[in-house]
């Protein structure tokens, strides 16, 4: 059974891509995860994450942690922590609502990418939440699809540096500045409420200012 649906159909028949489209289904396409994936994985320290809600409205969103923190658990199955975001849990309820993700893995540096679409489920208990400290829970996702894509329109970046708030074993995360913002302090957590009422209140436009200053 393949993979494309009619709209797609239409539209490859419509620029002459059918053949073409087949033999990336055929040759490139695959269900389990190969060596070269395992090794791309295992360097990334970031990726794109498509969700949608159980009416079918899209999310995207940007995931991040210390390199190979998305690890390959086994040949159909993929596994990365949920750190603290900004509360509103787009990506994770959508999960809940609707298991079915696409991933995206995009090196900038040496143009190449991954693509794995798949089904997510939501585990606070799981057995890895040990190795992501300040994690609050993991997502396993069931791999279904993977393909190496074509990386032409990949433009070549060069990395300044990683993100300091990303938590690592033996180091304070740095507190957000976001949360120091007027109309943000009272609503967080009580966690967090305790920490930014210590310091200083910031405005929006301090915030935007620091943001084009960094």
């Amino acid at each position: 059974m393949s993979i494309y649906h009619d709209q797609q159909r239409q539209l490859q028949d419509a620029f002459d891509t059918r053949r073409l489209a087949d033999v990336i289904e055929t040759h490139n396409l695959h269900d389990t995860f190969n060596p070269l994936d395992t090794a791309f994985i295992a360097t990334k320290d970031f990726f794109f994450l498509a969700t949608a809600d159980g009416s079918g409205k899209p999310s995207c969103s940007f995931k991040a942690g210390p390199a190979g923190f998305v690890k390959v658990v086994d040949e159909r199955t993929l596994a990365f922590p949920c750190y603290d975001g900004n509360g509103m849990y787009l990506s994770m309820g959508n999960v809940l609502a609707n298991p079915k993700v696409g991933i995206l893995f995009i090196d900038f540096e040496k143009p190449n990418r991954l693509r794995i679409s798949g089904e997510a489920s939501v585990m606070k208990d799981d057995p890895l939440i040990s190795e992501y400290p300040q994690a609050q829970f993991v997502v396993r996702v069931a791999v279904s699809e993977i393909f190496l894509n074509c990386p032409r329109y990949i433009p070549k970046l060069q990395r300044v540096s990683s993100s300091p708030f990303v938590p690592a074993p033996g180091r304070e995360t740095p507190f957000p500045n976001w949360k120091q913002i007027d109309f943000v302090r009272d609503t967080l957590p009580e966690r967090d409420r305790r920490k930014a009422l210590e310091m200083p209140a910031i405005d929006i436009t301090d915030y935007i200012k620091a943001i084009e200053e960094s």
